[in-house]
């Protein structure tokens, strides 16, 4: 079976459609995000503040899953001119030919509908878009607590390369920012894997 046929036999199981991020996803995004990712996650603020760096004039690289109208999976990813990098990226290891990055800042798949390729559909048209925006490649910070591994293993299976490994990635968020994460008991300690994506 090819990706085509894998792909519109998921969309006609689940009447599976993708659009662009819009305000009116928001509810269902946060919803879904802290759901899987843990409280807090995201909030409006944040999430106002993600979906205007998805943007290089009036192309989105964030895009939502759709079923029947419900939001069933996301990927935030800011364009290459929107975001800094910070102490958690390590530039000097990335391919000398790297010089516009973007950033993906999350994807996450309602647990009832993964493994059905919708996270690697929505890969794609963040991607996409993205290259139209000018970026040739996405970094992304992988949750390496992920269910048995899943986030590494789909971003592997996609093309990154890992970069680097960051022990308490989310530790600050779980202080000073509200954010609940679902594996850790007290104050986050899970590891994240910086991972560079070339398009």
């Amino acid at each position: 079976m090819t990706h085509t046929d894998t792909h519109q036999s998921v969309m006609a199981r689940f009447d599976i459609s993708y659009a662009p991020l819009a305000p009116e996803h928001f509810s269902g995004v946060i919803s879904l995000g802290n759901k899987v990712q843990g409280d807090n996650y995201l909030t409006q603020a944040l999430l106002a503040d993600y979906y205007a760096k998805s943007f290089v004039g009036d192309i989105n690289a964030s895009w939502v899953a759709l079923n029947r109208g419900k939001v069933v999976g996301f990927r935030l990813t800011f364009a290459h001119t929107q975001w800094q990098f910070d102490k958690w990226c390590t530039p000097s290891l990335w391919p000398d030919m790297i010089e516009h990055v973007c950033y993906f800042k999350c994807n996450t798949v309602d647990p009832a509908m993964q493994g059905e390729g919708i996270g690697s559909e929505l890969l794609r048209k963040s991607i996409s878009c993205a290259k139209a925006q000018g970026a040739d490649a996405g970094l992304a910070h992988i949750w390496l607590a992920s269910p048995s591994n899943s986030a590494f293993k789909y971003f592997t299976k996609n093309g990154g390369q890992l970069i680097k490994k960051h022990a308490n990635k989310w530790r600050y968020a779980s202080i000073h920012e509200g954010y609940d994460c679902p594996v850790c008991s007290g104050y986050c300690e899970c590891e994240g894997a910086e991972m560079l994506l070339s398009f």
